[in-house]
């Protein structure tokens, strides 16, 4: 009788565990929380600043007054290998250096998961563009506020990079670089960045992906833009291989905060 008291006993303590164990599965599944974004600019190996003399491979020292880069349609994969894609109208987001809480993004709604890469655009994609300004809701008054716009049949500007450069002909002359379309050549880059620790997204957990954007790598990475040629950089290969080249390359993941 004892032996039969003791069974019905683990059998309820461990029908008990089961039950709490899945609806904390459940639990885990059906609830949503928050993740922020930090996107953190550097110049090299320096921390950016505006004004700051940089020395390029090329010898041109560049020094930055402005600069504005347009992330979107940002996707996170789950370390099940699953993705979430967070909603075409929460998906673009100005980063703009001279606005401090513009660097740091805040994505609401996600489904909690432990999330191991983030992939995002720079600039607005070519889909997004076609459907024209009323699917687009505000979008383009937000990047025409930031002189991130060209006419409507030229479109957005991607990145804005802007400041002063001396080279063995010039002395703080100004440059220019502006990149998005060119003919019929989208030019809108992607970036995918596994992360160091897990993302892990709760509603009682706020996860912040904190990643380093080398600028110098718009101008001075696999392609090497020479202002010494021109500089104003707004079209053609040049816009092409920063684009295709360069900025896939700016971005890195430094640490995950999951508090």
């Amino acid at each position: 009788m004892k032996n039969l008291i003791k069974n019905i006993a683990i059998l309820c303590v461990a029908t008990t565990i089961l039950f709490s164990c899945s609806n904390n599965d459940d639990n885990i599944t059906k609830a949503t929380g928050t993740l922020k974004v930090e996107f953190d600019n550097i110049y090299g190996d320096a921390n950016f600043a505006f004004h700051t003399p940089y020395t390029n491979s090329n010898g041109e020292i560049v020094k930055v007054t402005n600069v504005v880069y347009i992330v979107s349609n940002i996707v996170l994969t789950k370390e099940d290998g699953a993705t979430y894609t967070v909603p075409k109208s929460d998906s673009y987001f100005f980063v703009n250096e001279a606005d401090a809480f513009s660097t740091l993004l805040s994505l609401p709604n996600i489904p909690a998961a432990n999330y191991t890469k983030i992939t995002f655009g720079i600039g607005v994609d070519e889909a997004q563009f076609n459907v024209g300004g009323e699917g687009q809701g505000n979008l383009w008054e937000r990047a025409d506020a930031l002189g991130m716009t060209w006419s409507w049949a030229a479109g957005y500007k991607f990145i804005k990079f802007e400041g002063t450069f001396t080279s063995p002909s010039f002395t703080d002359a100004s440059f220019m670089v502006h990149t998005g379309k060119t003919g019929e050549i989208y030019n809108y880059a992607e970036v995918s960045l596994n992360l160091p620790e897990k993302a892990l997204v709760r509603s009682s957990i706020t996860p912040q992906i904190h990643i380093m954007a080398n600028l110098k790598e718009i101008i001075d990475g696999t392609t090497v833009v020479n202002f010494e040629e021109g500089g104003m950089v707004m079209g053609g290969a040049k816009v092409q291989n920063i684009m295709a080249n360069n900025v896939p390359n700016m971005f890195e993941v430094h640490h995950v905060h999951n508090d």
